[in-house]
């Protein structure tokens, strides 16, 4: 019988869905302006597509209770917080953008940390799944 975790099945939704709505936002944010555009296209390329398309397939493995689901989402989510914590960061000191794209990287990057937090529990790799 498998074990309960609490939060699984919401948090596997709201990961598929939040990479999905993630594709077009940083678009957006590449396109947003002069400041720092050299930089928003590097991070868009290089770390923000890959993690959204990592995220996507990871969340799709966590609803067909893949077991590779989780150890794929924790690749995701340290994607996510290795591109968007030291990006917020130097955004918040080099702009003041603290209601702006420097605010709304910096609470993805702890709502990451609290999603990885949450799937390194070790119930998640103690369940019966296939």
């Amino acid at each position: 019988m498998r074990d309960k975790v609490l939060g699984y099945w919401t948090l596997a939704w709201v990961g598929l869905i939040g990479n999905i709505i993630a594709l077009p936002i940083i678009a957006l944010i590449v396109s947003y302006g002069p400041p720092l555009k050299v930089a928003n296209i590097t991070l868009a390329i290089s770390v923000g597509w890959p993690a959204a398309i990592v995220g996507i397939v990871s969340a799709s493995a966590l609803l067909a209770e893949k077991k590779w689901g989780i150890t794929l989402t924790l690749v995701s989510l340290s994607m996510i917080i290795s591109g968007t914590a030291p990006y917020s960061i130097f955004r918040l000191v080099a702009l003041k953008d603290i209601f702006g794209i420097g605010g709304f990287t910096l609470m993805s990057s702890l709502f990451g940390i609290l999603a990885l937090i949450y799937w390194c529990n070790p119930k998640h790799r103690r369940s019966i799944r296939l």
